[in-house]
């Protein structure tokens, strides 16, 4: 089984046209392994056929790898059992990421993840996220990137993190159907991509906000 799912990812991520290292593959495979585990106990996520993993979480997560830039910091906002945030640690180890979440035992399979793939840039908070206030000698800390894949509509996700962006932070909102609504004063949809992913017929949309200058 894991011999065919890995042979499924690479193929996704050839028609992804992403050139990874050949490790990647592999940890992306033991993540699944290691998500598959603690599902039985913890129902991290209601999928639970291994090559439904393949398509609708890893492959879903990487279709956002080309649009993060030159980014050096992101945080995953309800991250939930680490999507998308770990495949794209994985994918860019020399970023800070922190994966958010504030149920306990999403954040206990998180810690245990990080361990097992060796994820060195990841950072998991156990918080609600408007009470993450993250500081370094005095000073806030802001991110490059956040992003949230299908955990709450785009003003809430703006107004909700609004304390953790720079003058150039760049929201990525994942969503299904596409909706570009947003009130939020300050801000704007700057662009909306449609993404590909391999093996999924559903709609896959992802929002980059950024606020007016």
């Amino acid at each position: 089984m894991t011999r065919q799912l890995l042979d499924e990812l690479n193929t996704g991520i050839t028609s992804l046209g992403l050139g990874l290292p050949a490790s990647v593959p592999e940890k992306l495979i033991d993540y699944i392994g290691l998500l598959i585990h603690w599902n039985r106990a913890y129902n991290l996520t209601a999928i639970r056929d291994p090559a439904e993993m393949v398509s609708k979480h890893l492959l879903d997560s990487l279709a956002v790898l080309p649009h993060l830039g030159a980014a050096q910091s992101m945080i995953d906002v309800g991250t939930g059992a680490g999507l998308p945030g770990i495949p794209l640690a994985l994918c860019r180890p020399e970023m800070r990421i922190v994966l958010n979440d504030c149920s306990g035992k999403k954040t206990r399979f998180l810690t245990q993840a990080k361990l097992v793939l060796g994820l060195d840039n990841v950072e998991v908070v156990n918080r609600r996220i408007e009470e993450y206030r993250p500081t370094k000698d005095g000073r806030a800390i802001y991110f490059d990137l956040v992003i949230a894949r299908a955990w709450a509509a785009s003003d809430i996700i703006v107004a909700s993190t609004r304390h953790l962006h720079h003058a150039n932070t760049r929201i990525l909102v994942m969503q299904g159907k596409r909706d570009e609504a947003l009130s939020a004063a300050g801000y704007q949809v700057k662009r909306s991509h449609t993404l590909y992913v391999p093996g999924l017929a559903a709609e896959r949309h992802l929002l980059e906000i950024t606020q007016t200058h």
